[in-house]
């Protein structure tokens, strides 16, 4: 009686319609970057980025809509290769990382904007100030196994801010007109996540 009704249970999950299928992934630090470009003395761009950040990412393939992204990025991480402007961005002038430690981003929204593109709506806090962005996002990438079996996959994410919206306002003018820093602030992400296991 008992091997029947196992018989039946198993039978009656297998005619239910496939449920929707949703992964974990990790966000690995040592193969992404967190990337930003601004201008400097109206002239060129200065690049950086944030050496410390982690995250989790949900993505469900049956129904894009509830995927789900949440990343922590370490504000002291800063890097831009100059050791006196990152002292300069880490202090109360810019990112005030001893009042503000952290820079989170959590999804509230995602949708599909063509062939292997998302849009990716969601918080970002930074300086203590949260304002909704949208990141323009190609992939995820089809999945692949590394050396050590952990199935793998990527994406490039981007978009743009205006720092003053962040309470970011600090700048020097130029005596030749303009600033020195300027206000639009280019962020770039190049994601690699290792799929969560069972």
């Amino acid at each position: 009686m008992k091997k029947l009704l196992t018989s039946v249970a198993a039978a009656a999950l297998l005619s239910l319609p496939l449920l929707s299928f949703a992964a974990n992934y990790d966000i690995d630090p040592d193969h992404s970057s967190v990337g930003f470009k601004v201008r400097h003395m109206m002239v060129s761009n200065v690049t950086g980025s944030f050496e410390k950040h982690s995250g989790v990412v949900e993505i469900n393939d049956k129904e894009i809509a509830k995927s789900k992204v949440s990343v922590t990025i370490d504000a002291a991480s800063v890097n831009t290769n100059m050791a006196k402007r990152d002292a300069h961005l880490k202090s109360a002038d810019f990112f005030d990382v001893a009042k503000y430690p952290t820079i989170t981003f959590v999804s509230r929204k995602v949708a599909k904007s063509g062939k292997g593109k998302l849009k990716v709506t969601g918080d970002l806090t930074l300086h203590g100030v949260t304002r909704q962005v949208v990141l323009d996002v190609e992939g995820p990438t089809r999945e692949s196994k590394d050396p050590w079996g952990n199935l793998r996959s990527g994406v490039v994410a981007s978009t743009k801010i205006n720092r003053k919206d962040f309470g970011l306002v600090y700048n020097a003018a130029l005596e030749t007109g303009g600033v020195a820093v300027g206000e639009e602030v280019a962020i770039n992400l190049e994601i690699e996540m290792i799929k969560a296991k069972p």
